[in-house]
């Protein structure tokens, strides 16, 4: 089904790009990922990557025209669709604006009178004074929450400063201004959630009366935010901002330090200094498991203080007496306000385990060979490969002996992925991310351990983009590594199937009617009933058996 593409809001001040260049044409394959177009915004020129995959089948904005955030850029779909209704549909929507707009031209002059006595009501921006509302930091952001303010009222903001770290949907990331002065007002605090667009706060002159814009909720009236943009330049001599980023470096640094009780410097994030504060947590004794000790958010939230316990001893005239033992602690319950990312992954996983019937089969492998091979790979210098790396490989190899393993439920149709995309799950400080292995069944084992290490890296230091986890048609989550023998996950729509693989155990075998010493690794298929069988998953589940026992199939 073709995907309407609209004009992309670069950044918190864009109200219309300009299309610079395309970088694909019309007919050209997408996949993920790819550039589409640089976009002039009012800040900077910026690639625009593509989250879909398909056929470019219109260019609704040519190069060096002009468009408003929203409106129609191009559309994605498969070769050779009917795409007359998205283009009528975008055309009656233009012809209504148009309407819209005539009729509204000829009521502003009716009303203008009345305009004119109201003007002094309206809350209108004094000169240098800049309305900041919460950004948009991923195609799918619909609102943020502030972890951190970095500034605070009445500090002074220079361009490219970083103002506060905002969650998303997807991970915590810095949020820069684009504008120097003084923060006069900030509209969300630490811990709060408001929607996309809403205020976030105000920067300006130092001393400058807010209070009505703040009243108007950051609306403006005659003079309006657009007017004030086109005013303020947008251009920044590199060499000012090479002056301040020595500044901003150790400005940055003392944010997320602290003093032990030596007097030593302790590393910690500013959401984990905010969670301390708030719990009154001495950060000198909570031990970080962040990079180079650096604390972190688990941290603070998984400390406990030593509890007291005294003991009460019997006194002579009551030798028979029971000891009574008093523990000296108390029973507190607290709230902590769900992340961006655990709300995403309620809504994600509940979606999927309330509509998706599904159910599990079972298999244990033998490991002995995986175990010898993967010895004589890693023997080679520079060259280390997993056994989830070995796994994923077999996944990606079954998965094209059994397509219908490799499919997506819709409501009229079953997608066949023509492509395989295998996705790892992947254990981050605040919950799950799931990194995408473009083409796995393309690509040998050394190259798929490459790729999840670096993806998996990027994941857990929340450097890697919206891109990198989208896209998956098969997914795998190995606890292994934490001791788990077997486990079921909930399929990561809109996959048809996840593979949970537990660890290597060594353990009694029968092999060649002798009980001998063998080890084994346990796999969980839970499969979409939709789209996968009992019996088509049994097969798959073999085959893939097959591959791991005999790993010199996977080197072929």
């Amino acid at each position: 089904m073709a995907t309407v593409v609209n004009m992309p809001r670069l950044s918190d001040t864009m109200e219309e790009g300009v299309v610079a260049k395309w970088l694909k044409s019309v007919g050209d394959k997408i996949e993920e990922g790819d550039i589409l177009a640089e976009i002039e915004t009012d800040k900077a020129t910026m690639e625009f990557e593509s989250f879909h995959e398909g056929t470019l089948l219109h260019i609704g904005v040519q190069e060096g025209e002009t468009s408003p955030v929203d409106t129609l850029l191009a559309i994605i779909g498969e070769e050779g669709e009917d795409i007359s209704a998205l283009l009528d549909a975008d055309n009656s929507s233009e012809e209504t604006s148009e309407n819209s707009e005539e009729t509204s031209s000829k009521e502003n002059e009716d009303e203008k009178s009345s305009d004119e006595d109201e003007k002094s009501e309206a809350a209108e921006i004094p000169e240098g004074v800049q309305v900041i509302t919460m950004p948009r930091l991923s195609d799918t952001m619909t609102d943020g929450t502030v972890a951190s303010w970095l500034k605070k009222k009445g500090d002074a903001v220079e361009e490219g400063d970083i103002l506060a770290e905002i969650e998303t949907d997807k991970a915590t990331m810095e949020f820069e201004s684009f504008y120097e002065g003084t923060l006069l007002y900030i509209g969300t605090q630490e811990g709060e959630t408001a929607p996309v667009d809403s205020l976030l706060a105000i920067i300006g002159p130092e001393g400058t009366d807010v209070s009505a814009i703040v009243e108007n909720g950051g609306s403006t009236g005659k003079s309006t935010s657009s007017e004030k943009k086109s005013e303020k330049k947008t251009d920044t001599k590199s060499e000012k901002k090479e002056e301040k980023s020595e500044k901003k470096t150790e400005e940055k640094k003392s944010s997320n330090t602290t003093n032990n009780n030596n007097g030593g410097r302790i590393f910690a994030s500013p959401l984990a200094k905010k969670i301390a504060s708030d719990k009154d947590i001495n950060l000198a004794d909570v031990t970080g498991s962040g990079e180079n000790g650096r604390i972190i958010k688990k941290d603070v939230e998984n400390y406990t203080p030593s509890t007291t316990i005294s003991v009460e001893t019997p006194t002579p005239a009551s030798s028979a007496a029971v000891p009574s033992f008093s523990v000296l602690g108390e029973e507190k319950s607290e709230e902590v306000k769900n992340s961006q990312m655990r709300k995403a992954i309620a809504k994600s996983l509940g979606n999927s385990k309330f509509t998706a019937p599904d159910f599990s089969l079972n298999i244990e492998v033998d490991m002995d060979n995986a175990m010898a091979s993967r010895k004589t790979i890693n023997a080679i210098p520079d060259t280390k490969v997993s056994f989830n790396d070995m796994v994923v490989k077999a996944c990606a190899m079954a998965l094209q002996k059994h397509p219908q393993v490799n499919t997506s439920w819709k409501d009229d149709v079953t997608v066949y992925h023509n492509h395989i995309h295998v996705g790892v799950a992947v254990a981050v400080d605040e919950g799950l991310l799931v990194p995408v292995i473009k083409h796995t069944n393309q690509m040998s084992l050394t190259q798929i351990g490459a790729t999840v290490r670096d993806l998996a890296g990027k994941a857990r230091h929340k450097k890697i983009t919206p891109a990198e986890m989208q896209g998956s048609t098969f997914t795998v989550s190995n606890l292994g590594m934490f001791g788990i023998d077997n486990f079921t996950s909930i399929i990561n729509q809109p996959n048809s199937a996840i593979l949970s693989v537990g660890a290597i155990v060594e353990k009694p075998v029968v092999k060649n009617g002798q009980i001998v010493v063998g080890n084994t690794m346990k796999l969980t298929l839970t499969c979409d009933h939709r789209t996968v069988d009992g019996a088509v998953g049994a097969q798959f589940l073999q085959t893939l058996k097959t591959f791991i026992e005999n790993p010199v199939t996977m080197l072929a």
